[in-house]
């Protein structure tokens, strides 16, 4: 008898548990951390308009829009767009309008057309030297002066020794995938050549064994 009442003491315990966590999902969706942090330390607040460059299946929206954010995003792949769009839709009637399918490096918006421009684990998909540059230009040139560019970007920092060299900055990382790897110098002599500003010193976070990822965030004068 014991026992059974541990057991459904466990339960319960593991039921209260999992409801906060359920509401904190419900609240903030998929967000990536590093985003939130910016979010959090109020260099992105309501009223800004937002892109998401590579929106993917919108795993970054759910809180931005529910707090009011006018938010747009562009994908390469058709399927993730119209994911991102079913998820919008119960917030945002005209998601059909604010979500469309189109390369990063060639994006239907005007100059500094926003105030923030996210670009989350989508750098590191360029297959060459050329597209990368192609889709930073871009994103560039939408982000209004002032604004703040946040991206997360697979690196070599931290795993130098573990990746195999393919040329032209393709590199295969530890768990066996292909990306476009970036390090310290390549990026800053990016940040140098756009005029931006740092907003915080590169931050790297290394999956032992796996791959490293950069934390990069800027500002356009």
């Amino acid at each position: 008898m014991q026992k059974c009442r541990v057991s459904r003491a466990t339960h319960g315990q593991e039921h209260r548990m999992t409801e906060p966590m359920d509401t904190l999902r419900s609240e903030f969706g998929e967000i990536d951390i590093y985003l939130f942090d910016q979010l959090h330390r109020g260099r992105i607040v309501s009223g800004m308009r937002v892109l998401d460059a590579g929106c993917g299946g919108g795993r970054n929206l759910v809180y931005l829009l529910r707090q009011g954010f006018d938010v747009r995003g562009v994908d390469a792949d058709p399927k993730a767009v119209d994911t991102t769009r079913n998820l919008v839709h119960p917030m945002f009637p005209d998601a059909d309008a604010r979500f469309v399918a189109a390369s990063v490096e060639s994006m239907p918006f005007a100059d500094a057309s926003f105030d923030v421009v996210i670009s989350s684990a989508v750098l590191h998909f360029a297959s060459d030297e050329a597209q990368w540059h192609a889709m930073l230009r871009e994103m560039w040139r939408v982000l209004a002066p002032g604004g703040v560019f946040f991206s997360r970007l697979a690196t070599t920092v931290g795993h130098e020794s573990r990746v195999k060299p393919l040329g032209n900055r393709r590199f295969i990382m530890p768990d066996g995938d292909e990306r476009f790897l970036v390090d310290e110098d390549f990026v800053m002599n990016v940040v140098k050549d756009v005029g931006g500003t740092l907003l915080d010193p590169l931050k790297t976070s290394v999956v032992h064994g796996m791959r490293s990822m950069m934390t990069w965030v800027m500002r356009r004068p």
